[in-house]
């Protein structure tokens, strides 16, 4: 049995505000007009783009069918097509149409770095600098379905060279500045990219940190690079190789800032994103320009009920597919303001946030879990005075499932108890939230992403491919194509089939099923409750258990800040449940383990009883540990695999792309010092 065991339930629930609702972009009647025809519903959220040339066929659908002939596993790659036969070009969508249309003196971007540099770009001013930059990249030789590496922190010409190279038909790969040589070499090579775009260096909690000898590592050897672009953001003195190597303002501030944009076919393709590589080979995920712009910009309208005066401030890495779909193209695409900023979030200290929000009048803020859990272990029960949030009017979520008690802190502090937050499930394969709230016409539940969006048919299944009955857990699925799904893995087509087609292959109406890879369930009132990936279950005596489940429970202790579970080999049970604890209070510099260890074993015997009371007594944890941090990814999911090799003692998996590394040292010295594991090895 593979299917998850749902244990926890919530009850408290919050309707839409009657003044939110009466002014909301969506209500009620959505799901209904979208049931009675999908492919009519998201042919009306295209045509609020601008076509060049109208589709001919609004959607073709290849599901994987058997191979004629073939063996008895064989199955065809699925292929999707959204709006064939039309034509647009995306950068267009997202800049020059809004300043036709006379709005070209509107802020598109308060950039904000860390060291309090602060710029605010019109989008006539953006139009501009986009021409110069597409200019430039033309003339370093990239063309349409070239592909460029970008390799950039959060600053205004990571967007703009974004923009440029989809205005020009080529395609991005957005690489976090944090990465590795390695990691970013894997991307230039996977791609065979023509062009890395980088920097001299990056402002990191307040050091000035050399990237450039990071980028030339990474293209060393690889005949496809012809150019290294390399933005100026530190000053330091970095190597060079000459004929290779252009500074950006060398190139893009002499052309010319009018540019005569092309128009591609809507499954032209628009960029290629990484999934994080931590259970193996990334895998290069393509998205196309029709339906995702068109995916991207009416779930940006409808989940975050976005007005002409609002100022939108996603806070994630722009490398992260969140900040390609909420902090590029859906913004901008409706002609929003928006917020970026470069620094982290305790960068020179931890208000910088609250600072951030209250300098620019945010009205719209998502986050992460990870990122809220964060605060509520530095702010405690609320937030610190001096700061004017009364912007905010909507509130989001996005990364992992959100715990209950983290939900209702982050609705009291940040959204004085009466803003809707919306809780955002979706992925790098889905390329725009799949599940989430209406603000205007969903009751919102802590800890439930709710119901599918209209156009969005998602459910939660047995093995058999049959609809789970509610409290039941089973595998989140997709039963129909939508228009801002992933069209392929990069250059691996098979591995794509594999990985999201192939286990529910021939189910529904439609021809088989998208597996997701997330376990779920529904409650009584059909909302869907994330429960953790598929592979980060914990087998406990039989019961498949989910961490998100046990990790919700911890948190709601109010000694707990955050909480990560993992499931470590036990010679009765199977698995046991090991809690890795951040506590809400720090029992003493991250050097003196012995404090931490008496900490832990204090609160253990407390913990376990609170979430044997939670979710039942098979959920207990067999081990307590407190910790400084947990090991995230750079999108925020706690890395549970790692947890559970450093306990087990077996080779850890790459720990370069972690947005914390320093963690895994820290937690591997508590497990030792614990008697937890054996000595293990970290593959880099």
């Amino acid at each position: 049995m593979t299917t998850l065991t749902a244990l926890q339930t919530e009850t408290r629930a919050y309707p839409p505000p009657p003044a939110f609702a009466a002014q909301a972009n969506v209500g009620p009647d959505a799901w209904a007009a979208a049931d009675a025809d999908p492919v009519a519903f998201w042919e009306d959220a295209a045509r609020r783009l601008q076509w060049d040339t109208p589709w001919t066929v609004a959607h073709e659908w290849e599901p994987p069918v058997p191979v004629a002939g073939g063996a008895p596993d064989e199955l065809t790659v699925p292929q999707a097509r959204w709006f064939v036969g039309g034509r647009l070009n995306v950068a267009v969508n997202c800049v020059d149409r809004h300043v036709a249309a006379g709005r070209g003196d509107k802020v598109a971007l308060h950039v904000e770095g860390e060291r309090g540099d602060r710029r605010s770009i019109t989008y006539a001013q953006l139009q501009r600098e986009v021409a110069q930059a597409a200019h430039a990249l033309t003339e370093l030789g990239v063309g349409p379905g070239d592909r460029v590496v970008v390799y950039l922190p959060v600053i205004a010409e990571t967007v703009v060279v974004t923009l440029a190279i989809a205005r020009i038909g080529a395609v991005h790969s957005l690489v976090f500045g944090g990465f590795s040589a390695e990691a970013v070499r894997f991307r230039v090579q996977d791609t065979r990219a023509k062009l890395l775009v980088t920097s001299d260096g990056q402002v990191r909690r307040g050091q000035d940190v050399e990237v450039k000898s990071a980028a030339d590592e990474a293209v060393a050897g690889l005949d496809h690079v012809e150019h290294v672009l390399v933005v100026r953001r530190t000053g330091q003195d970095v190597p060079w190789t000459p004929g290779r190597d252009v500074w950006w303002d060398d190139v893009v501030a002499r052309q010319p800032d009018v540019h005569e944009p092309q128009a591609f076919d809507a499954e032209h393709p628009l960029f290629v994103i990484y999934t994080s590589g931590t259970t193996g080979k990334p895998k290069g995920l393509v998205h196309t320009s029709g339906g995702y712009l068109t995916h991207a910009a009416w779930s940006h309208w409808a989940v975050f009920d976005a007005k002409d005066d609002d100022v939108h401030w996603c806070t994630a890495d722009l490398a992260w597919v969140t900040a390609h779909t909420y902090e590029i193209y859906g913004p901008l695409a409706n002609g929003l303001t928006q917020v970026i900023y470069e620094g982290t979030p305790d960068a020179p200290h931890r208000e910088r946030h609250l600072e951030v929000i209250e300098r620019y009048g945010v009205t719209t803020y998502y986050t992460a879990p990870t990122l809220i859990r964060t605060f509520m272990t530095w702010f405690g029960t609320e937030l610190p005075g001096g700061h004017d949030l009364s912007s905010i009017r909507l509130l989001g979520t996005v990364g992992e499932a959100i715990n209950p008690e983290a939900w209702v802190w982050f609705r009291r502090t940040f959204g004085r108890d009466e803003v809707p937050v919306v809780d955002t499930w979706w992925q790098s394969e889905t390329g725009a939230a799949m599940i989430a709230p209406l603000p205007g016409a969903t009751t919102l539940k802590p800890g439930s992403a709710t119901r599918p969006l209209p156009g969005v048919a998602a459910k939660v299944v047995g093995e058999d491919g049959a609809e789970v009955a509610p409290g039941q857990g089973g595998f989140l699925v997709v039963e129909r194509p939508w228009p801002g799904m992933a069209r392929t893995v990069w250059g691996d087509p098979q591995r794509y089939l594999d990985a999201y087609w192939r286990r529910f292959a021939g189910h529904g109406e439609h021809g088989g099923y998208f597996l997701a890879g997330d376990g779920a369930s529904y409650d009584d009132d059909k909302d869907v409750w994330l429960l953790g990936r598929i592979d980060d279950v914990i087998n406990v005596s039989g019961h498949r258990l989910s961490t998100i489940e046990v990790e919700s429970a911890l948190v709601a202790h109010p000694a707990v800040g955050e909480a990560g579970v993992a499931g470590v080999a036990d010679p009765v049970t199977g698995q046991a449940v090991a809690a890795f604890v951040v506590p809400s209070v720090v029992p003493g510099p991250v050097e003196d383990v012995a404090a931490w260890l008496a900490a832990g074993a204090a609160l253990r015997e407390e913990l376990r009883a609170h979430v044997a009371h939670a979710i039942g007594p098979v959920a207990k944890p067999r081990h307590v540990l407190l910790v400084p941090e947990v090991p995230k990814t750079r999108s925020g999911k706690i890395m549970r695999r790692l947890l559970t090799q450093l306990v087990e003692g077996t080779t850890l998996g790459d720990t370069t792309s972690l947005q914390n590394p320093w963690a895994v040292e820290q937690v591997g010295a508590l497990v030792a010092a614990a008697g937890l594991s054996a000595p293990s090895t970290t593959s880099r």
